[in-house]
């Protein structure tokens, strides 16, 4: 049986593990011990390692045919140094055969909410972003040397029944006016899953792939999209000037970009069906599952997905 690392085992990598445990053996890389019992529970072996020390990664070396590399980069600094440990010691064994990297579609910047297809230039506007095209950059680079199999997959806001911006709605921040407002894109966490696992199957190497949803919303449309399903107040609305001054500058990050993703590439080549085509898709789940029914659902929803991807 091929064993598949995960390295950076959180909400996708949960969702993951629930296809892939059976076909594959999966590990999960943690850097604390806490989360070993949910884990073993999950089918899935638990390791204990650290991206920032690269000593604790040593057993890493020549371990798993597949890694799916989903850490984020480190919150400081413009290069990311947790991908280059993690490349290091996977080039000291045997190599994988197949690496699949979860990056952002904020590495395009702003596109004044243009169409935006795989091979824009990529042209990262914060350190945030910057960080992320250096992830990028040395994986391709490390691809090229060892000849493993590379595959990133370009993401941008995941979202789902237990990932929604509440605490955003219930303090009342704001979003920006209609006619001023920029695009935002979004993919559901199932099936974000589920594309990770079409791209191990179907996948080329050194290629990259939009995995977002058909949605063409606005940002603010987004938030009202929620409020109005879980039953809150919508957001008020304030004009791009003076969003500058109001919200924090982590939130403008992403109010300051507008783009619209093409999927064409990942629905032809990774023949990846959505469950939740649009965001109203979406969000009908959460309608339908209370909190403490959602695992359960959710589980039930990703085994009824299999057999798209294994027969």
């Amino acid at each position: 049986m091929k064993r598949v690392l995960i390295v950076g085992y959180g909400d996708i990598a949960m969702r993951i593990a629930l296809i892939l445990t059976g076909r594959y053996r999966v590990l999960g890389l943690l850097r604390n011990a806490v989360r070993f019992a949910e884990l073993r529970a999950a089918g899935v072996t638990p390791l204990l390692g650290d991206l920032d020390a690269k000593i604790s990664l040593c057993r890493l070396a020549g371990l798993a045919h597949i890694v799916l590399h989903f850490a984020p980069p480190p919150a400081i600094g413009e290069s990311d140094t947790r991908t280059r440990n993690l490349l290091n010691i996977l080039s000291r064994g045997t190599l994988p055969d197949t690496f699949i990297y979860i990056s952002t579609s904020g590495v395009y910047g702003d596109c004044e909410g243009d169409r935006v297809a795989e091979t824009r230039m990529v042209n990262a506007q914060t350190v945030r972003a910057r960080r992320r095209v250096s992830a990028e950059h040395q994986i391709r680079s490390w691809a090229r040397r060892t000849g493993v199999r590379v595959i990133i997959l370009r993401v941008p806001g995941i979202y789902a029944a237990d990932r929604l911006p509440l605490q955003r709605l219930r303090q009342g921040t704001p979003v920006i006016m209609a006619t001023e407002d920029g695009y935002t894109n979004h993919i559901h966490a199932d099936d974000l899953a589920r594309a990770v696992v079409a791209a191990l199957r179907f996948g080329r190497s050194g290629r990259l792939y939009h995995i977002s949803d058909d949605s063409e919303l606005k940002m603010g449309d987004y938030f009202d999209c929620v409020a109005d399903t879980i039953g809150l107040i919508r957001p008020p609305r304030v004009s791009r000037e003076q969003a500058q001054r109001v919200l924090p500058s982590a939130l403008l990050a992403f109010v300051n970009e507008s783009r619209r993703l093409v999927n064409k590439r990942m629905k032809c080549e990774l023949r990846l069906m959505l469950l939740y085509p649009t965001i109203l898709d979406g969000l009908r789940i959460v309608q339908q599952y209370r909190p403490n029914t959602f695992l359960t659902g959710m589980r039930t929803r990703l085994r009824r997905a299999i057999g798209l991807f294994f027969g």
